[in-house]
């Protein structure tokens, strides 16, 4: 599996650059397309820094292996040179109209057999299949974050996916060390669908005055969450929960899929989460 299997990332943000470190840490040759150079430059920094990272703290990587891993993905800007690749993975800004034009766009470059997975948060798997001429063999994979630590993949499915692809799916997840749950298609698939209005009730109540913290420590002392709704916003990236929001509420006509006020003002702020030291928390 691993050494047939030529695999595309496309978007090299913090799940890009993860995904894509996962699969070059199982043995597979990687093309990572990321047409903004700057992005692309600042995604090996923290690849080469992840993988750094796990031989400190000892998590299967070896000092000797960090040349190999990262020898085994190679960075370009174009999509035409994903034109082997034997499977596609999606993972950029979530927006309707840039996934939509990305796969009719993925559809004209790579071959009649690749397999394209989305890595959306919440939009319906159908709607960027049917931009293409192979729904059959389209589906959704929800990775969580980061990447390499995080044991299982939310698997989304249309009506219209193949048995095969599917296979060949569970089978590239099995070579990662990964499992993956299957899920119907919808907006937010399971996950993001609770999650969201989870996250968006408890950044409202930030408003009334309780703090983030007295909520996290609710939700981990009380009910043995790992994180706490915000704290797991954070980790997300407060951009891309407002973005899901956004999405949700396009989607499904359901106005509690909102953004509250105090997660627009972090936004506009810059206070993004972990990634950028503050958001709802702060992170020395």
């Amino acid at each position: 599996m691993t050494r047939e299997q030529r695999v595309g990332v496309v978007g090299a943000g913090v799940m890009g650059a993860g995904i894509a470190q996962c699969l070059a840490q199982a043995g597979m040759p990687v093309t990572v397309v990321e047409i903004d150079t700057v992005a692309a430059e600042r995604a090996r920094g923290a690849l080469k820094s992840a993988l750094r990272l796990s031989v400190l703290l000892g998590r299967g990587v070896k000092a000797a292996d960090i040349a190999d891993i990262t020898a085994r993905i190679r960075w370009t800007d174009r999509l035409e040179h994903l034109r082997d690749a034997t499977f596609v993975i999606e993972s950029v800004t979530e927006r309707i109209d840039l996934k939509r034009h990305l796969f009719a766009d993925l559809d004209r470059h790579c071959s009649p057999s690749a397999i394209f997975a989305s890595g959306t948060s919440a939009i319906p798997i159908a709607e960027l299949a049917a931009e293409t001429g192979r729904p059959d063999q389209i589906l959704g994979l929800h990775f969580m974050n980061p990447a390499p630590l995080t044991e299982t993949v939310e698997v989304i499915t249309t009506a219209r996916t193949s048995p095969g692809t599917l296979n060949r799916t569970l089978g590239l997840l099995d070579a990662l060390g990964k499992k993956g749950i299957v899920v119907g298609d919808g907006p937010g698939f399971v996950i993001n669908r609770v999650l969201m209005l989870s996250i968006a009730e408890a950044a409202t109540i930030t408003e009334t005055g309780t703090d983030a913290a007295t909520i996290d420590d609710l939700f981990e002392g009380c009910l043995g969450h790992r994180m706490g709704p915000l704290r797991t916003a954070d980790l997300i990236g407060l951009d891309n929960v407002a973005d899901t929001l956004v999405v949700l509420r396009e989607t499904t006509g359901d106005g509690r899929y909102r953004i509250p006020e105090a997660l627009a003002q972090l936004v506009a702020a810059g206070h993004l989460g972990r990634k950028t030291g503050k958001g709802f928390h702060e992170y020395p």
